[in-house]
């Protein structure tokens, strides 16, 4: 299945494919009691978050689960659906899977994931529709919302927004990405919210375009879902505490405190980005901590000029997912500069500080690591030179500057 392609299979019009009545009967389960046989998210898998309303999670779910079970079984995907929120009429159906496409989708194939997305989608869209209604000339209008990573989310817009535009002229669908102040309260502080409507068949056909290259453009981040799955704050809210929740799921064993180790990130953060840093009442800055379980400290009291320093912070073991490297993603663009070129496109400066001693690390022999980091990610990465360092900077460090990308170098330093 490749992102580019325009086809959509034999069905051009909603079908529901799967019997069964899934309105009634709904039991309220725990993410983690949805399947015994749970699989980490690998770099490379299909991943899906599929926002279904309160009133319509039981045509997934089913009387004791038997729906959702007989859905994993169906596509061999895994489906997890977590719990209800305070204050919030949505639910996170997550849907993940190796990204090989070994499943028959009208014509062609698809990996697990995008079967089980669909699977998924025509239950809650079958529950959406008066039961008397002609298919065949309905004038019903569905909304599909889905969360997706904000290091994604490029890939469905495109260069100037020419790709949403092109899914819009060919299927006729509203397909839209909301500000952030629709984000709901299941969402994490890193997403943007996708959201697509009009008549069952037109939004099938956007589903598919957007699923595709979602498919083909996993994001970086993506290992670490499980944890906030796992970890659901009973006041609301979601949270990852990396230091306990390693990729392939929880786990609790206990480990010799002295195998961790301190990781620590100095991010330059312009003054003028620190309100929006801290977020009012801290608000933006408490929740990151929740969620990525790292220490942060905005250290404006040490301001020279125009920047100041953001200090991410934890104590965590190598194998696990790095709390440090969460916080610094969810903080990028809140505190990176961004410039507009004459072309009209957004160039997103990050600037950290590492401590000269680390800088060959990012470096190589020869120059190999750091070119490799750039022709793996496209991006700009520099060592600039020590007068160009800010006044925030110690003696002993240098200072690295990324234009173009989220944080792949930090795992160079980890």
């Amino acid at each position: 299945m490749a992102g580019q392609r325009n086809d959509y299979g034999k069905r051009s019009h909603f079908q529901p494919d799967y019997a069964g009545n899934g309105g009634g009967g709904v039991k309220r389960r725990n993410a983690g009691e949805e399947n015994e046989q749970q699989h980490g998210i690998g770099p490379e898998d299909t991943v899906y978050r599929y926002l279904c309303h309160v009133k319509r999670i039981g045509s997934i779910i089913g009387r004791g689960g038997e729906i959702v079970k007989q859905l994993r079984l169906d596509s061999k995907s895994n489906i997890r659906i977590c719990e209800a929120l305070p204050g919030c009429e949505e639910r996170v159906v997550m849907i993940y899977s190796s990204s090989e496409e070994t499943n028959p989708f009208g014509d062609e194939l698809v990996s697990p994931a995008q079967d089980a997305l669909f699977r998924v989608h025509d239950r809650v869209v079958a529950e959406e529709l008066p039961a008397d209604e002609d298919l065949e000339e309905q004038t019903h209008v569905v909304t599909v919302r889905m969360l997706v990573a904000s290091d994604q989310i490029g890939c469905v817009i495109g260069k100037g927004g020419q790709v949403i535009q092109s899914i819009r002229s060919e299927t006729q669908a509203q397909i839209r990405v909301l500000s952030n102040e629709h984000l709901p309260p299941c969402a994490l502080t890193s997403d943007e919210l996708l959201q697509i409507i009009g008549e069952p068949s037109v939004v099938r056909k956007a589903l598919y375009q957007v699923a595709s290259r979602l498919h083909d453009n996993p994001s970086r981040s993506q290992h670490l879902l499980l944890s906030s799955l796992s970890n659901m704050n009973p006041s609301g809210g979601m949270y990852m505490n990396a230091s306990l929740i390693g990729s392939y799921g929880n786990y609790s064993s206990r480990r010799d405190d002295g195998s961790a180790r301190e990781f620590s990130l100095r991010l330059v953060c312009p003054v003028g980005n620190i309100g929006g840093v801290i977020g009012k009442g801290g608000g933006i800055i408490k929740q990151i901590r929740q969620e990525s379980g790292a220490s942060i400290k905005v250290d404006s009291s040490a301001a020279e000029g125009d920047d100041c320093i953001i200090f991410i912070s934890t104590k965590e073991f190598i194998e696990d997912p790095s709390p440090t490297i969460n916080a610094a993603l969810r903080l990028q663009s809140r505190c990176s500069e961004k410039t507009e070129r004459e072309s009209g496109d957004s160039v997103i400066t990050t600037r950290l500080l590492v401590p000269s001693s680390q800088v060959g690390c990012l470096i190589g022999k020869g120059g190999a690591i750091i070119s490799g980091m750039r022709n793996a990610t496209r991006a700009s990465i520099r060592i600039l030179s020590k007068e160009n360092l800010p006044k925030v900077a110690y003696e002993d460090e240098e200072m690295v500057q990324v234009n173009n990308m989220l944080f792949g170098v930090h795992t160079r330093c980890h």
